[in-house]
């Protein structure tokens, strides 16, 4: 078996990371639905710093595993010194090959742990949602239902993660087009004034972290720029109301 391939056998899952990062910060009694949502920026931000720890230690657990199983294979019990080098050596290709794997895959786990952190929140808040729906475009999460899309699509709230936007964002910008809004979750810090004009021609809500927003200038002048917990407050939590209140949920 390949080196990479006994790697990824070994090594947690993004959600394991994650569920192990929020499980050492939600501590009673610090994870409560109120407590959620009033600290959910810093949450965000911590979770997410203490899954990168979780997942360096687990990498190298996993990391040092899966090289004492190709190595124990390949070198014999009664080799010397000599043979031991040369077998390690011989092996150059393998190495390289496993560590630019480790790197390619380190970016794709950085983007879905954003996401996996919204969700768990969310499902931890008992708000509703559906995930990845297809609706012109597949945005994270569907709120309240995709029935409820189907049935009435300008009552629905779009939102969707990444992490960093670049111009990405411009990707995305249709699948908001039938919901009463789009809101995109981001921890970018350098999205542009002319971006963030333009989002709000689209009616795209960036959602971000209050420390973000109160450092960036741009951000905390543009008034579709808001933090999770405005987002929560004026903007899911007032819907759901309605949704509870229409017998939608």
């Amino acid at each position: 078996m390949k080196l990479f391939d006994i790697f990824k056998r070994l090594m947690l899952s993004p959600s394991d990371v994650i569920n192990a990062a929020i499980e050492s910060k939600l501590i009673p009694p610090n994870n409560t639905a109120q407590y959620i949502k009033q600290n959910f920026s810093n949450l965000i931000e911590d979770i997410q710093r203490d899954a990168f720890n979780i997942y360096l230690k687990a990498q190298r657990e996993a990391g040092r595993n899966s090289l004492k199983k190709v190595l124990s294979d390949k070198i014999p019990k009664d080799a010397d010194r000599e043979q031991i080098i040369e077998i390690v050596s011989d092996m150059f290709d393998d190495f390289d090959r496993f560590y630019l794997s480790l790197t390619q895959s380190r970016r794709p786990r950085a983007g879905s742990a954003f996401e996996i952190v919204l969700k768990t929140l969310f499902k931890k808040l008992n708000y509703p949602f559906d995930e990845q729906q297809v609706i012109n475009g597949k945005p994270d999460f569907l709120m309240p239902s995709r029935e409820h899309f189907d049935n009435n699509p300008m009552d629905c709230i779009i939102f969707t993660a990444k992490r960093s936007l670049r111009e990405r964002w411009r990707q995305i910008v249709t699948e908001g087009t039938r919901g009463l809004g789009f809101y995109l979750a981001t921890i970018d810090e350098t999205i542009s004034s002319n971006q963030l004009e333009e989002m709000k021609g689209h009616r795209i809500y960036l959602v971000v972290p209050h420390d973000i927003k109160n450092r960036i200038w741009q951000y905390g002048n543009a008034p579709n720029v808001i933090t999770f917990e405005e987002f929560f407050r004026h903007h899911l939590d007032p819907a759901v109301d309605r949704w509870k209140e229409r017998g939608v949920i």
